[in-house]
């Protein structure tokens, strides 16, 4: 049985005028336990919005259109907002975010801020006991323990902010973590570290399922074990890692890794190329192809025609023409 499903959600945020901005449509994926699913794109594609509806989270101007999420078999859809906190965050899902220093309070320690995640979600536990827990879990994160957590976030590096917020978000040990990209605002020596620690919280059962958000598509190959591309609020393609790296089909997914700089063997030479043009305005509605206006090889029923997602080969591929 899957321990996460998304199922044909839709999420869309409403103007002041009564608009709706549909910035996620018909997202559906499932993950067992001990996956890592890898979620990529360009900016304003849909996945932070999409973070928030995979935890239920629905804050106005933001609400769902349809579909549902289930964590376990248990929906996340129509429940308060206070039901959502208190039995959802941290507890079943979690999210590690993608800014450090915006996520921590600069005006409180760091074990202030852990403590406070504890006491609202473990009634009855004493402050002894929430300091032993605190000392017991940042002591697996390669850190000076006591040091961090008596600082206040301005003074820690970026690496040790980011390394506390993934403490923070972890310490109720959740089902499910949701990674949005928590390595884009740090050097290449300290995301390797970011990146060793999650893994480790993986290996010692502190969570056992994670989504990890990113723009960097060659990234995941190292990361993930499937990898879904989202463009304008869509998935368009999703297989394994080394499937969508390496042997792209959705002519997006083609233009993505062709934008990108490579280490990945026999693509260090090849010079990157741009993506012409830019995503569609969602305010609009859009019949066709979203890529369509963008697409080098795209047909003239494609802006006519609304893509499904289809079985190409042993993938999911939302394009008619993908071979």
């Amino acid at each position: 049985m899957a321990i996460f499903e998304v199922e044909k959600l839709g999420l869309h945020y409403l103007t002041r005028f009564g608009q709706k901005i549909h910035a996620v449509t018909d997202v559906s994926f499932s993950m067992d336990q001990g996956e890592i699913l890898g979620i990529a794109g360009e900016s304003g594609c849909g996945k932070s919005t999409l973070v928030n509806g995979l935890m239920g989270l629905f804050i106005p101007p933001l609400y769902p259109t349809c579909g549902d999420v289930r964590v376990d078999g248990e929906s996340l859809m129509n429940r308060t907002p206070e039901d959502v906190r208190q039995n959802v965050l941290s507890r079943k899902v979690s999210m590690i975010p993608q800014g450090a220093f915006n996520a921590l309070n600069p005006t409180r320690k760091v074990k202030d801020i852990a403590a406070d995640v504890m006491a609202a979600h473990m009634k009855g536990i004493d402050k002894k006991q929430i300091y032993e827990r605190l000392i017991e879990r940042f002591n697996l994160f390669g850190m000076d323990t006591k040091r961090v957590l008596n600082s206040h976030p301005i003074q820690l590096t970026a690496g040790e902010r980011q390394r506390s917020v993934i403490g923070i978000s972890t310490l109720l040990n959740p089902q499910m973590v949701i990674a949005d990209e928590p390595t884009s605002a740090l050097d290449v020596t300290t995301q390797k570290v970011v990146i060793k620690m999650i893994f480790d919280l993986l290996e010692k059962g502190i969570f056992s399922t994670m989504i990890f958000i990113t723009h960097e598509l060659p990234l995941l190959r190292h990361v993930a074990d499937n990898i879904a591309i989202m463009y304008a609020g869509e998935i368009v393609e999703k297989g394994t890692a080394e499937q969508v790296v390496f042997d792209p089909r959705h002519p997006y997914t083609k233009a993505l890794m062709g934008a990108m700089l490579s280490a990945e063997p026999g693509q260090k030479q090849r010079k990157p190329t741009a993506i012409e043009g830019a995503p569609p305005n969602l305010a609009k509605p859009i019949e066709g192809c979203r890529f369509a206006e963008r697409c080098p090889s795209a047909k003239p029923e494609c802006k006519q025609k609304k893509q499904e997602i289809r079985i190409v080969g042993d993938r999911q591929v939302r394009c008619d023409y993908a071979e």
